[in-house]
């Protein structure tokens, strides 16, 4: 059992679990445009995800304990590095254009998590602007980076699509949001922190609504994805009901994060 939780807290901190949810999503957008089997963005979004949030999380970390660094943080730097060889290669992969956008969200994640102005905070700490870049950059990566990359002609539903993802994001995140409560800055203004844990609640099952109606806009109606979604929408719903800063970091780290990952395979599968 010891083991299967370091195996498990390593997959958790390594960013691998929220790096197979980004692919999950890329694969989502795939399957909702039709575009035929294209893994080297996909590939690029995984890998990506693996570098962006272990420089976020571990990047100070690492710099302040150059001499004393645990064996965990080393073999999330060696995999960092791995994965950092793997984004070059499926870099230079893809259009020109997709890698134009890529180093745009590049910028955006150094922006978050290095201070470029002197005595600034990173963007990380600005106050309440945290979910909002962090959603953005999840539908560029997720969804605009594979679209672009197949030449898809951008129409009404890749927008339609854009507020959808955004909105999946934000409740998602939501979510740890309302787990960090008691821990995170009061400063950062976060949405729980501006308006209470229930109307953050009532907010997250609104936007839910919103989400799930707006896929009855789309020009190629899908009664097939309206079923899925609406699971989706059960389930995030009901993690934003039992959401607590009590439970565990489990809660959020693996269930919350597996949502992306369920929303594709009942696609896949179903």
């Amino acid at each position: 059992m010891k083991i299967f939780k370091l195996v498990l807290d390593f997959y958790i901190n390594s960013s691998i679990h929220v790096a197979l949810s980004c692919y999950a999503l890329v694969k989502m957008t795939q399957h909702m445009f039709h575009i035929p089997y294209e893994e080297p963005v996909a590939n690029f979004a995984f890998f990506g995800t693996v570098v962006g949030y272990n420089f976020v999380k571990y990047d100070a970390l690492a710099r302040s304990k150059k001499n004393n660094i645990r064996k965990e943080l080393k073999m999330i730097i060696l995999l960092s590095i791995i994965s950092l060889v793997f984004v070059a290669y499926y870099f230079f992969q893809l259009q020109r254009i997709t890698q134009i956008i890529a180093i745009t969200f590049l910028s955006v994640t150094l922006l978050y998590t290095l201070p470029f102005f002197p005595n600034r905070k990173n963007a990380r700490n600005w106050a309440g602007v945290k979910i909002y870049i962090v959603s953005l950059c999840w539908v560029g990566v997720t969804l605009a980076l594979p679209i672009v990359n197949a030449e898809i002609d951008i129409t009404a539903d890749f927008f339609l699509k854009c507020i959808q993802r955004f909105i999946l994001i934000f409740v998602l995140i939501l979510v740890f949001e309302i787990l960090d409560l008691a821990k995170d800055d009061p400063h950062l203004q976060t949405v729980p922190q501006q308006i209470g844990v229930k109307k953050t609640k009532i907010l997250g099952w609104i936007l839910m609504v919103v989400f799930y109606f707006l896929e009855l806009f789309k020009s190629n109606f899908d009664q097939k994805q309206l079923v899925v979604n609406f699971v989706l929408v059960v389930l995030l719903s009901l993690f934003l009901l039992f959401a607590s800063h009590k439970k565990s970091k489990y809660y959020t780290s693996f269930w919350v994060e597996a949502v992306p990952i369920f929303w594709w395979l009942m696609v896949v599968f179903i």
